[in-house]
């Protein structure tokens, strides 16, 4: 049998549509039947001119974004070939076959001339998410938070270092409050305010001095928005941490983000108090992993009227000593007993706000446990009780009931599997763009990108 040649470029003309080529499951027509973008033309017609030549439409331009993330391209140069001869994104963006393609450069400069101030990408997200609440898809009776970082642009060599003033926490205000609420209690003198200070030795004079407590952190030259960014076994990266809370069916429903060097705990409070204004009369549980886990977050939670879902959190005794927990709290008297049934009376409140309690060091001295209860010179036992603690203990409460059991384990299905997908598919494993104000608006794209996907495909499938 002769072997049969084919020419692959020679083939005559086929006279067919966009339309024709598009495969009917293809995921740009589940993409194309599940939103109209008409409504970003209301949103930014304020940044058009009505003089001058046409424009390029926006909506192609926010198209080739979906298209960008969707597809995982990471650059607006790759995606603009892919679009000249792929079919299936043309006939998504309304172009022809011969229709010229938007040069990559266009979105960039139609950035930063248009839209780099206006809040399109903030609307953008939020019509997204209704069209996922109107459809039935969302439920916010549980809300998973949690954050990952994204690696950014930036040489971890280069940078500066640079001393930063420690500023005041969300929360500091009303701690000191409640300090001195305990101290008036107690008969000690208030506390005039928590300072972030600290006593050093004055050379000069001789003398001690209080001054302002100060820390010094390597701030990079190339990304000076990014934070430096080390988590146990991880290397060390200069990174942005997303923060995102979802719902139990895998939805974003708010996210922001924030420099990569700060703790979950310290982020948690604006985005939390942001969740709460937007969606807080649908939420009843809040589920967080054990990096949230403080009195101070779970005051938070619990004086909104929400409840605070939290793991076992591995106390930080060392090996072979007594766990706080074996110290038995008498709330009516305001003392603890020692596992030898010795008492630990209430001695003073720290400007931590921790309620100390301290044991007679007499009686310590021949205890037969001393050795697994304190190493301290003059054998005495301190226990510290935050005066927030009652809080953390209603955690603790909701930990042993079956709401946990039932909610926990679904962490691992929403927020966690957000972060996987995204940063296996949608590019949010690392950003080529500097600066943290373009990060939140990449972010919020990304997530915006993961609902609208959520949808597409519910949708077609009937959910």
């Amino acid at each position: 049998m002769s072997m049969t040649k084919h020419s692959y470029h020679n083939d005559p003309w086929v006279f067919t549509n966009l339309e024709e080529l598009v495969p009917q499951d293809h995921l740009v027509r589940k993409m194309d039947r599940c939103m109209d973008w008409k409504f970003i033309y209301p949103l930014i017609d304020n940044l058009y001119s009505d003089i001058g030549r046409p424009s390029i439409d926006p909506v192609v331009l926010f198209k080739m974004i979906i298209l960008n993330i969707a597809f995982g391209y990471n650059s607006m140069r790759r995606t603009c070939r892919e679009i000249e001869v792929n079919v299936a994104y043309r006939w998504y963006l309304g172009l022809s076959l011969n229709g010229k393609v938007p040069n990559y450069s266009t979105w960039s400069q139609n950035y930063i001339r248009r839209f780099k101030d206006s809040s399109i990408f903030d609307e953008i997200f939020t019509k997204i998410l209704e069209q996922a609440i109107r459809r039935g898809f969302v439920d916010m009776s549980s809300v998973f938070g949690d954050s990952t970082h994204q690696k950014a642009s930036a040489n971890k060599n280069r940078y500066e270092d640079e001393e930063i003033e420690i500023v005041k926490r969300h929360y500091d205000d009303e701690l000191l409050e409640e300090i001195n609420a305990v101290r008036k209690e107690k008969g000690k003198k208030p506390i005039k305010e928590i300072k972030k200070s600290e006593i050093v030795f004055d050379e000069e004079t001789g003398e001690e001095k209080e001054v302002e407590k100060k820390k010094h952190v390597k701030k990079s030259k190339t990304d000076p928005d990014a934070g430096l960014f080390h988590k146990g076994e991880k290397q060390k990266c200069y990174a942005y941490s997303q923060h995102v809370f979802s719902d139990k069916n895998g939805f974003v429903i708010h996210a922001n983000t924030f420099p990569g060097n700060l703790h979950d705990s310290t982020i948690f409070f604006k985005a939390y108090d942001e969740l709460i204004s937007k969606h807080g009369e649908y939420i009843d549980y809040i589920c967080l992993d054990a990096g949230y886990k403080s009195p101070a977050i779970c005051r938070e939670i619990i004086k909104r009227g929400k409840e605070p879902v939290l793991p076992y959190k591995r106390p930080m005794t060392k090996k072979g000593f007594f766990k706080k927990y074996e110290f038995q709290y008498v709330e009516d008297f305001d003392y603890y007993v020692c596992p030898n049934n010795e008492v630990l009376k209430f001695s003073t409140v720290t400007r931590d706000g921790y309620r100390q309690y301290k044991s007679d060091h007499k009686k310590c001295e021949y205890c037969p446990f001393l050795d697994k209860c304190t190493k301290s010179k003059n054998h005495q036992k301190i226990i510290s009780r935050h005066v927030w603690e009652d809080y953390l203990e209603r955690a603790e409460e909701i930990r042993h009931s079956d709401t946990f059991k039932e909610i926990y384990p679904k962490r691992k299905e929403t927020v966690e599997r957000i972060f996987a997908e995204d940063k296996e598919n949608h590019n949010l494993r690392f950003t080529r763009l500097r600066g943290l104000e373009k990060n939140r608006k990449q972010g919020l794209m990304i997530f915006s990108v993961h609902n609208f996907l959520k949808i597409a495909r519910w949708s077609w499938k009937g959910v």
